[in-house]
């Protein structure tokens, strides 16, 4: 088929998008190319559809297991064979997953970077008949973006593997020198970036000064029609908020990560079909989610950064519609953000500490642990060493970055299971052990191809098939693995950690101070100019197109500023046409000031009154109590 055809019969979309066949052009002409595409570009489109005009496997490198869970499940629902590698997957589970993608029809493996790290997943790669490397969220790979990830710098090692592979680099925020790095850091053949302006010339940018942040929220929520997104830092906050739009009467729902994927589903489609009209969220909300109608975006809290702000607010109105993003702010936001950044860089001992107790955590001798992935409980953890929990998440981030282990905030993992023996050797095990033999005959009456690869269960299903309860299910299932007739693994919503390498001694554990400092300048530099837009009476879309080095923009018309501007230059217009008709007025006769007040024809009464008293302030009236004049 052609990329068109492709386009129709899988997205049912009849034209691409601005800059989408460009680009698509030139990575099937075998460029590398950087994609530079605005929150609802259609980004995913890019790099999908060529991928599916070739013949092979394209590699997606993304950071977010939920953007990936997302993206698999949207291709699999279109009949596109698509899988993805994330932490949390057993050995053998990612063992067959590879297996697939070698000998399988398997269109798109999606990959976190750290997974790039494993000597396994690099050899098995090697096998696989790539015929593209995407790279989503790309700015991860600077120093000098808002979320710089090292372990996506192993990703040029993939072009070692693969040398006549194009790749493709897609995110929606960068500053010139981001680009830069990105094209660099990935050994791009020649420069090739294809860029929209940053502008969004439908989104009212709205930076609101409030004390009381939720009254000002159901304000917004009541005066702007259709549906929104509400922003905040915390997932109990997601609840609370949504509870508290529930009690005022909009109907709102509440969406983080943490959320199993099914519950997830089915808040987005409620959310998407306007069944609810808002959704209160973190910002693992959003990604790959095109929903064109979103008349307000708003922001309880202040983001790190411009970049995740413009990523966040640019999910509103992307049917070039008339919408708002909405940024509550007040003097609490700067110290809120001062403290955030003092916690965000713990001491290189305090990194140190919290990489040995989380090694005696999970009694882990020195010289063993790579390559196991655990649950973390973090409160239990901090808890039992006395940790700050904001200062131990972002040691952990440190001793991510510095490759020691792969942290993920909580994502749900669903159950699943795959038969250990064959055929014949299950069918013996059900003879000698009659009591198994319901219970096996209803797994596999319930579920195709476990025999191949880890297939999901749900306990639920299988306990009302049986008349189990679901711990017993749950119970029975380990059991079953225990004698070693299936792998079972169970579901999960816990953090994960994965050790990348082997426990370290103390004196073998390194880490890098200059890219400690180098993070800091980053975020503070950062930091402040998210304060500067927020406190700047400068047009907000030309501080943020200035930003992203779109020099001397026009005035939006449109934002808090411009039309702070706008009115009072009409204050001013009317204050001088009220004068210049008290002027005539009063050089034919002295009058009353009710007589003057109910001549003018400018203004209402209260404008006519201050324009009066400024000229009596000013000396250009006069009056003896009875009458005015010049």
């Amino acid at each position: 088929m052609t990329i068109q055809q492709i386009l129709k019969h899988y997205w049912q979309h009849d034209t691409f998008r601005p800059l989408q066949q460009p680009i698509i052009e030139s990575v099937m002409q075998g460029r590398d190319t950087l994609a530079l595409l605005p929150t609802g570009g259609g980004k995913s489109v890019c790099f999908q559809v060529p991928a599916m005009a070739m013949d092979g496997i394209c590699l997606v490198i993304s950071p977010l297991i939920a953007l990936m869970k997302d993206q698999v499940d949207n291709l699999q629902a279109k009949g596109i064979e698509a899988m993805a590698i994330v932490s949390g997957m057993g050995k053998r589970e990612v063992d067959i997953a590879l297996d697939n993608c070698i000998y399988g029809p398997v269109k798109f493996l999606y990959l976190s970077p750290e997974r790039l790290m494993s000597d396994l997943v690099r050899e098995r790669i090697k096998y696989m008949k790539v015929n593209l490397i995407a790279i989503d969220e790309a700015h991860c790979i600077s120093q000098w973006g808002y979320d710089f990830r090292p372990p996506y710098l192993h990703i040029a090692g993939l072009r070692q593997l693969h040398p006549k592979v194009p790749v493709i680099a897609l995110t929606a925020t960068a500053t010139a020198e981001v680009r830069d790095d990105i094209q660099d850091k990935l050994q791009f053949k020649e420069r090739n970036v294809f860029q929209q302006s940053f502008e969004r010339k439908n989104i009212s940018y709205r930076i609101v000064h409030e004390e009381n942040k939720l009254r000002r929220m159901l304000d917004v929520a009541r005066s702007v029609k259709g549906s929104g997104i509400v922003y905040v830092r915390s997932r109990k906050e997601t609840t609370e908020l949504s509870r508290f739009f529930n009690d005022h009467g909009i109907p709102a729902d509440y969406y983080h990560a943490g959320l199993a994927a099914d519950v997830r589903t089915a808040k987005q489609e409620q959310w998407k079909s306007n069944h609810i009209r808002i959704i209160v969220a973190t910002n693992a909300f959003g990604m790959g989610i095109d929903k064109p109608d979103v008349r307000f975006v708003m922001h309880r809290d202040l983001p790190e950064s411009l970049e995740a702000y413009y990523q966040e607010a640019g999910r509103a109105g992307r049917d070039e519609q008339k919408a708002y993003a909405v940024l509550l702010f007040n003097n609490n936001d700067r110290q809120k953000q001062q403290h955030k950044f003092e916690v965000s860089f713990p001491s290189v001992d305090e990194i140190k500490q919290v990489y040995h107790y989380l090694a005696n955590f999970y009694q882990l001798a020195y010289g063993a642990g790579e390559g196991l992935s655990f649950d973390l409980d973090l409160a239990e953890f901090c808890s039992r060493f006395k940790l700050d929990a904001l200062k131990t998440l972002n040691a952990l981030r440190f001793l991510e970055q510095g490759e020691y282990l792969s942290f993920n905030e909580s994502v749900y993992l669903p159950s699943r299971f795959e038969f250990e023996i064959s055929h014949e050797e299950l069918y013996n095990f059900q003879i000698q052990n009659p009591a198994w033999d319901p219970f096996i005959k209803t797994l596999l009456r319930s579920y195709g191809g476990a025999f191949d690869s880890y297939t999901r269960i749900r306990e639920f299903d299988i306990a009302r098939r049986t008349n189990l309860s679901v711990q017993q299910v749950s119970e029975a299932m380990q059991q079953l693995n225990d004698y070693g007739v299936l792998s079972y693994l169970p579901q999960t919503d816990k953090p994960q950690v994965t050790w990348l390498k082997q426990r370290h001694t103390a004196a073998n554990l390194w880490i890098d101070r200059q890219y400690l400092d180098t993070r800091k300048a980053v975020y503070q530099k950062k930091m402040e100019a998210m304060l500067a837009f927020c406190e700047t009476d400068v047009c907000r879309s030309r501080q943020l197109l200035a930003y992203f080095n779109e020099a001397n923009a026009a005035k939006c018309g449109i934002c808090d500023v411009c039309l702070r501007q706008k009115r009072q230059e009409g204050a001013s217009e009317l204050a001088n046409h009220i004068t210049d008709e008290i002027m005539q007025l009063l050089a034919q006769a002295p009058m009353s000031l009710e007589q003057l007040v109910t001549s003018l024809k400018h203004g209402k009464q209260p404008e006519r009154l201050t324009v009066i008293r400024q000229l009596l302030d000013a000396g250009r009236l006069k009056t003896n109590g009875e009458k005015y004049y010049l």
